[in-house]
């Protein structure tokens, strides 16, 4: 099921889907309204979800559901950081493997600790099936570089999604309150996730991808935040229908 719903959510991102419907439209292509009218899709979805309005219209209502946490938290706290995968290489350091979404979420992750006093720190995320070490293993030791306490981490190096994350973390937990880094856009899913399973968590989103630019801007980087918050609409679809009452 894990791998099923990740190679049918990829058939809905925008470029397998642009090329999904390139080539319906040459195989109707004798068809030449039908074809024409593929081909009339597949540009105005490219046009709208490359623009920079297009891509911050899909990210605000993720990103703007929770504000940015900067209130202290007490002692004996506890940090969540959600993981995003690495790339390994041996010339490289823990803290340089990382994708620009871990290292966001760990700084911001490291960043909370700063508001409490003797907190602890959660990393997760599996090897992902490429890499030979878990992605909790390479955020542990970046955090070690980035000077946080080894004795004061916890990895959940097994966890393969954020409902896994969220089962984990009511393991280790239960009931106590934690707060949740993860990126803006996957926020809503993951405090979605994270109540259903009764955890006492709280919101501290990081790695924002809206940002200003010309309306007639267009590039791969809107691309890419279309694609983050189709991901998401659709994880939060997925989510509401299979625990719907």
């Amino acid at each position: 099921m894990f791998w099923l719903k990740k190679i049918v959510s990829q058939l809905f991102m925008p470029v397998p889907l642009a090329i999904i419907l390139i080539v319906l439209a040459y195989l109707v292509v004798r068809n030449r309204k039908l074809a024409r009218g593929l081909l009339a899709i597949t540009a105005g979805m490219l046009i709208v979800l490359c623009s920079g309005l297009g891509s911050n219209a899909l990210l605000a209502p993720l990103e703007d559901k929770y504000s940015v946490n900067n209130r202290p938290m007490g002692k004996s706290c506890l940090v969540m950081v959600l993981g995003s995968g690495h790339d390994e290489a041996e010339n490289q350091s823990a803290v340089q493997q990382l994708s620009s979404t871990a290292l966001a979420r760990l700084s911001e992750g490291i960043r909370q600790l700063s508001l409490g006093d003797g907190c602890k720190l959660v990393v997760s995320g599996w090897s992902g099936g490429m890499n030979q070490r878990a992605h909790a293993d390479v955020m542990f030791d970046a955090a070690v570089e980035l000077g946080v306490n080894p004795n004061s981490i916890i990895k959940f190096p097994l966890a393969k999604d954020t409902i896994e994350e969220a089962q984990y973390m009511q393991w280790e937990v239960m009931d106590a309150p934690f707060r949740l880094v993860t990126s803006a856009s996957h926020m809503p899913r993951s405090m979605a996730i994270f109540e259903n399973a009764g955890l006492n968590v709280t919101a501290a989103p990081t790695d924002f991808a809206q940002r200003k630019t010309y309306w007639w801007y267009f590039d791969a980087q809107s691309l890419l935040s279309s694609q983050r918050a189709i991901h998401e609409y659709l994880g939060l679809a997925w989510f509401k229908l299979k625990h719907a009452n």
